[in-house]
């Protein structure tokens, strides 16, 4: 599956020149990853977001958002949002915001000591 790499171009543009964020190929498209976990991401046209537990029913109030349901059923704490939500570079800047929130609220899963510090590493 493609992505829109035009999109992803905008991401990339507004996290360039920081450490913390980091780029991967992931779901047949392309991950953004604050400290080493998923905050964003472009799967086909649409962009994909991690959203706080608390967070996510407001999220889903917003027009232009959906559950993300790339396996046939809705994964939990990601949406999609369709790209009429983010014609200004403010409103994709916030999309990326709340995506990293999400990474600064949510505690990590028990790792691993080499887990630990690459973790520790990204945090400086």
């Amino acid at each position: 599956m493609a992505y829109d790499d035009t999109l992803a171009g905008r991401i990339r543009e507004l996290v360039r020149g920081r450490r913390a964020v980091t780029e991967r190929r992931m779901f047949g498209g392309v991950a953004f990853l604050y400290r080493t976990r998923m905050c964003c991401g472009v799967i086909g046209p649409d962009p994909v977001v991690r959203v706080a537990d608390d967070e996510m029913a407001s999220v889903m109030r917003r027009r232009h958002v959906r559950p993300m349901d790339f396996t046939g059923r809705p994964l939990r704490g990601l949406v999609y949002v369709a790209p009429p939500a983010l014609r200004t570079t403010a409103a994709l800047r916030a999309w990326i915001a709340r995506g990293e929130r999400f990474v600064q609220k949510t505690p990590t899963a028990a790792a691993g000591p080499r887990a630990r510090r690459a973790q520790r590493r990204q945090r400086r």
